[in-house]
């Protein structure tokens, strides 16, 4: 028998097996086997065993592909790598329209002013998730999520009104409007049945186009929560802000301005959901009882080393901390019940619908009247005038991730993660707070300054100084709800090293004085009013940070490009303060903070706000 035989480990297709085996024989069996045509049985063999090598290596070689994502191909495997790098895959993309809501509402005299205001009586409520149907496609769906409440109104939420009809020279009926967002979404439902509990247990949706889950609730009642991992028992429930400062001393502010509180919570009934193919959609449930207990256990001497397979006196012993800190349910399992699972299909390319043709309610029973002490033909005629309509197209409608979309996007996930590592991470996590807890209007974040740290101090202590808007869209102090709900919602990002403190940033009110030298044959009262209108576009709040300074070279610069100037002469930032007059309580002395011609901010982080630009942007025209 031949040894220390030359065995060639890089063939990879057929015809390098079938000349490697040929070879093979004729170098250690010369005398053996001979017959090497293609008509011989040796050659079936040698052919056969180069076939399934080939074979072998193809799936070797593909199997080896799917594990790496920048080379994946097929989809349950690149859906698989997405949820493992942190990324949720896309089957459709949701298009949205701002919808419109209209109602009309009789008069009513006031009595105080003797003038006739809108009866709110009479003002109608659509509950969530009211279904819009397009004019145009019977088989296009609008879907708006949030309540339209005509009885409210406040700058987050405004109510527009208008005089519909007028009769016996006075207003009859008045015409309400509140404008919402929409999404191309048509509500499904689907029941399931449980028996005995099963540990993990696992359900599919199968349709098309297939959005996510809208709510699941069992027959007794209880509502399930979805979470992006089953061992996340917590999450941001909101509260409806009434009155609340009635209970709370913390909290003393107006509904109008925070809807509604956030508050963590702890929850068993909880569901994750993960696509398995573009029209597949798994639920997966948790693995304990409804007499579980899942929360956290405090750890103490007595079950430090809980569930380990020897005595817990060995004190070289290195524990887990998943043996004592944390759950072992990952929720509970869904048992003796029926779950009805609300959840949503639609979006694509063909829900990008033209304007003007949302005007269809398909669920009216969302609409009813807050009040019930109504004249019937009255409220009748009130109900029948309800209206929709998109203004505007819907945009934003797209088909699901391609291959390649989805390899980008799973990438860029891992990077970010929901990270908040650097100031920017958590200045853009303040900024996200969704409207209804409030609405931050600028964020500022900065380390504790070395100055006021003690000695041997780290500097983990990070300032985050945030402002929100009023009613008129004017700078103002976040209240102590709005902060608290900010607190709230860091908390689940916050790096557990981290020491995050809310500030009030200060606000600097400013006014501008300028001085124009015009070309002939111009009239000036138009190039002034054309160059406060520059102004007030270059100091429009939106525009503006907190510790940003006013450059008074680009000041200069625009106005100089206004038609009919020849000159700017002059230019003049002074400090507007006074609470009895409607600005802020601090001043600042703009001479001293002028370097350069620079309007530098104050070490204490502050912004420079124009209040009123139609009283405090001045300017005239001077000769040479």
């Amino acid at each position: 028998m031949a040894t220390n035989r030359d065995v060639k480990y890089l063939n990879r297709d057929f015809n390098s097996f079938r000349n490697s085996l040929i070879e093979f024989s004729q170098t250690y069996f010369p005398s053996t086997y001979t017959d090497f045509s293609p008509a011989s049985p040796g050659m079936l063999f040698i052919e056969m065993a180069s076939y399934v090598g080939d074979v072998l290596s193809f799936y070797l070689d593909n199997q080896i592909q799917e594990n790496f994502i920048q080379y994946a191909r097929q989809n349950p495997n690149l859906y698989t790598l997405a949820y493992t790098l942190g990324y949720r895959p896309k089957v459709t993309g949701v298009a949205t329209a701002d919808i419109e809501f209209y109602q009309q509402v009789p008069s009513i005299q006031d009595i105080s002013s003797s003038t006739w205001v809108p009866d709110f009586n009479y003002a109608l409520n659509f509950d969530a998730n009211t279904q819009i149907k397009s004019n145009l496609n019977a088989g296009t769906f609008f879907l708006v999520e949030d309540t339209v409440d005509f009885t409210f109104s406040s700058s987050l939420d405004p109510t527009d009104v208008s005089v519909y009809q007028i009769g016996d020279d006075r207003p009859e009926y008045f015409l309400l409007k509140k404008t919402r967002k929409g999404i191309s979404a048509k509500i499904n439902t689907q029941n399931f049945t449980f028996a005995t509990p099963t540990k993990y247990s696992t359900i599919t949706i199968n349709s098309e186009d297939i959005i996510g889950i809208l709510d699941i609730v069992d027959s007794d009642g209880n509502i399930w929560y979805e979470v992006p991992y089953l061992a996340q028992e917590t999450i941001l429930n909101k509260i409806k802000n009434k009155s609340t400062f009635a209970t709370d001393p913390n909290l003393d502010d107006d509904s109008s301005v925070v809807p509604y509180i956030l508050e963590s919570k702890k929850i068993q009934r909880r569901f994750v959901t993960r696509f398995k193919s573009d029209n597949q959609l798994e639920i997966q449930f948790g693995a304990g009882s409804v007499n579980d207990n899942d929360a956290n256990i405090v750890p103490n001497s007595d079950n430090v080393g809980l569930g380990l397979p020897f005595i817990k006196d060995k004190l070289t012993t290195a524990y887990s901390p998943t043996n004592f800190l944390y759950t072992s349910t990952y929720g509970i399992a869904p048992s003796n019940t029926t779950l009805t699972v609300r959840y949503l299909t639609g979006g694509g390319l063909g829900s990008n619908v033209p304007s003007n043709v949302l005007t269809i309610i398909n669920n009216p029973g969302n609409i009813k009247f807050t009040n019930s002490n109504l004249d019937p033909t009255t409220a009748q005629y009130i109900y029948n005038s309800v209206a929709i309509n998109n203004p505007n197209p819907a945009v934003g409608g797209k088909d699901g991730d391609t291959v390649e979309e989805l390899r980008l996007n799973s990438l860029n996930t891992f990077q970010t993660q929901l990270r908040t590592v650097t100031q920017e991470d958590y200045l853009i996590r303040a900024l996200s707070l969704p409207s209804e807890y409030g609405s931050i209007a600028k964020v500022y974040v900065e380390p504790e300054k070395v100055e006021n740290l003690l000695p041997g101090e780290i500097p983990s202590i990070l300032n985050l100084y945030v402002l929100a808007f009023n009613s008129g869209k004017q700078l103002t102090l976040a209240s102590t709800t709005l902060k608290q709900n900010l607190k709230t919602y860091l908390s689940q990002y916050r790096i557990i090293n981290d020491s995050i403190r809310i500030k009030d940033a200060f606000i600097v009110n400013i006014g501008i004085d300028f001085e124009l030298i015009l070309l002939p044959n111009y009239n000036s009262n138009e190039i002034i009013n054309k160059c406060i209108i520059e102004l007030k576009n270059f100091f429009n709040i939106d525009n503006w940070q907190i510790n940003q300074p006013i450059v008074l070279r680009d000041l200069y610069i625009l106005l100089d490009k206004v038609e009919g100037v020849q000159t700017v002469k002059n230019i003049t930032i002074y400090n507007k303060v006074g609470e009895n007059v409607g600005y802020s309580q601090y001043a600042y002395d703009i001479n001293g903070a002028t370097q350069n011609n620079i309007i530098y901010p104050s070490l204490d982080p502050c912004i420079f706000e124009v209040k009123y630009p139609n009283f405090d942007i001045r300017g005239k025209v001077t000769s040479f």
